[in-house]
């Protein structure tokens, strides 16, 4: 196989991922309708909670900024993950990857592909947040907007394989919705993503710990500090330890002699 096969396949994938998205509007509105609705809804329970007027004063604006609006990225990320493993169940069964498991390209490459073609896809979903943000008065740096490009791959990577590894232990496409919300919520709540982790530790010591060890939180923060133009190397150490992790053990579970696929009578 030479490089212009592993170029095109890779094309493909990507390409069909991301018209898929764009031609199917319920898919991509519904993507937005839900950080929006945090966002607004979060920003008025603030303004209650403070007591602050129609238009609270530029360091509540702060405090939407670098705390809520990275974390609702990072949920963009996070649900289009999940999202993106369902549809790996449901095409792996019956769709395109049924084939394009059989073909002579290697799996880890296929898998990588389909990878990269989920976090395009989040990384679209992201950007058209923040363009929408920005007419909420949510304005990061101008270059801020480029500094978080390479921090939106890799946790999407991050958060993308571990959709993968879930997706090679299910087997049945109705079984996935329950997992989806038994990994998502846990995930979301217990993270960094709407408050600071020193607050946490005020509150519970436990959950501290649990967010601090929890890769989505270390994702976030890496989004949070990209979009200001700093470096968080702890969380990009992190993050992309964790996607190696996740990625390491999808393709054990897609491997049709040592992973889960065999024991269960998958495809391929």
């Amino acid at each position: 196989m030479s490089i212009l096969h592993y170029w095109r396949a890779l094309w493909g994938i990507v390409w069909r991922e991301c018209w898929r998205f764009i031609t199917q509007r319920e898919r991509f509105i519904s993507a937005l309708v839900r950080p929006l609705v945090w966002l607004f809804i979060f920003a008025a329970g603030f303004r209650s909670a403070l007591g602050l007027a129609i238009s609270p004063p530029y360091e509540t604006y702060i405090l939407y900024e670098v705390y809520i609006v990275p974390g609702l990225c990072g949920m963009i990320q996070l649900f289009n993950g999940m999202q993106s493993s369902l549809s790996m169940v449901y095409d792996r069964e019956m769709g395109s990857m049924r084939i394009l498991l059989t073909c002579p390209l290697p799996r880890w490459f296929l898998l990588l592909a389909k990878l990269l073609a989920g976090t395009a896809v989040s990384v679209l979903q992201v950007y058209v947040f923040l363009a929408i943000a920005w007419f909420y008065d949510i304005r990061p740096p101008l270059m801020g907007y480029a500094w978080v490009l390479p921090a939106l791959m890799l946790s999407g990577m991050m958060l993308g394989a571990l959709g993968l590894l879930l997706s090679s232990l299910i087997k049945q496409l109705e079984n996935f919705a329950g997992v989806m919300n038994f990994v998502i919520f846990p995930m979301f709540f217990m993270s960094t993503a709407l408050y600071p982790l020193w607050k946490i530790k005020e509150s519970s010591a436990l959950l501290y710990r649990m967010a601090d060890i929890n890769p989505f939180s270390q994702a976030v923060e890496l989004i949070r500090f990209a979009l200001y133009g700093q470096a968080h190397y702890h969380a990009f150490v992190y993050t992309f330890t964790a996607f190696i992790v996740f990625m390491a053990l999808a393709i054990l579970g897609y491997n049709p002699s040592k992973g889960m696929m065999t024991r269960k009578g998958g495809a391929g």
